[in-house]
């Protein structure tokens, strides 16, 4: 295990075996970025499968800001390339892509539940939640540096408080690794954290990152030069045999 520079807040939880997985029973996994799944808890999605549990996925933005100034790819190709890599990451964690429900908001202005736009959002979350019935939710981290996933976090939070036995919420961690300033991350009482063992399955979750070439290096968008893509010192924090995942204290 290679020792990474990473908030002390997010290192220090107990570590659980990879069977604790199985607490968390039917899983829907909302996710703001394609590879965001991969990254926050490709390793949980694995061990879920493995345990023959049921995992529902909802991609909440259109993935197409990443490189927007490319002139190989439009929008929609970038948009087309990004959900492909997505269903190619879920079968390497042996996740089902029939039901891959897409709500196709704006990559980098993901709407919050107080603008129209993300009214209508909480209402298809809704519908969802109440279509498959899941045991848990995953969600990004609400204070997980990038809006994006600050909006996907506030709404699956307004989607729940309209259910009358809401899942259980779990959040995971992707951009607080790297850009969390002290008010980003856990405060003391605020949520009880626990770190996952997903040593058997990390082969699996490293392919899934891997399918995600359009945001690796060498990625196949190569006409932007201010486009983005993960870089070595973040792919780290996701190559190690742990994941990190919160969850409201008393909740």
């Amino acid at each position: 295990m290679t020792n990474l520079p990473s908030p002390p807040e997010l290192t220090t939880y107990p570590t659980h075996p990879p069977g604790a997985a199985t607490a968390l029973g039917s899983t829907l996994v909302l996710i703001p970025h394609p590879d965001d799944e991969s990254l926050g808890c490709g390793g949980l999605l694995a061990l879920l499968r493995q345990a023959n549990l049921p995992v529902w996925c909802v991609l909440v933005s259109d993935g197409t800001m990443s490189h927007p100034n490319s002139q190989k790819f439009s929008a929609s190709a970038r948009q087309h390339l990004r959900e492909e890599e997505l269903r190619a990451a879920l079968r390497e964690l042996a996740v089902p892509t029939a039901d891959l429900q897409t709500l196709k908001l704006p990559d980098g202005a993901v709407p919050t539940p107080k603008e129209a736009a993300g009214v209508a959002a909480v209402e298809k979350l809704v519908a969802i939640l109440q279509q498959y019935q899941p045991d848990s939710v995953l969600v990004p981290w609400r204070r997980d540096p990038h809006p994006d996933h600050r909006a996907t976090s506030a709404l699956a939070l307004a989607a729940l408080a309209h259910l009358t036995h809401p899942p259980r919420m779990v959040e995971y961690v992707v951009w607080a690794w790297e850009r969390a300033s002290p008010t980003d991350l856990p405060q003391p009482g605020e949520v009880q954290g626990w770190q996952l063992d997903i040593s058997p399955v990390l082969r699996q979750k490293q392919r899934a990152i891997a399918c995600h070439r359009s945001q690796l290096p060498g990625s196949p968008i190569d006409d932007d030069p201010a486009g983005f893509t993960l870089g070595p010192s973040m792919l780290a924090h996701f190559s190690q045999p742990t994941e990190v995942f919160l969850e409201a204290s008393g909740g």
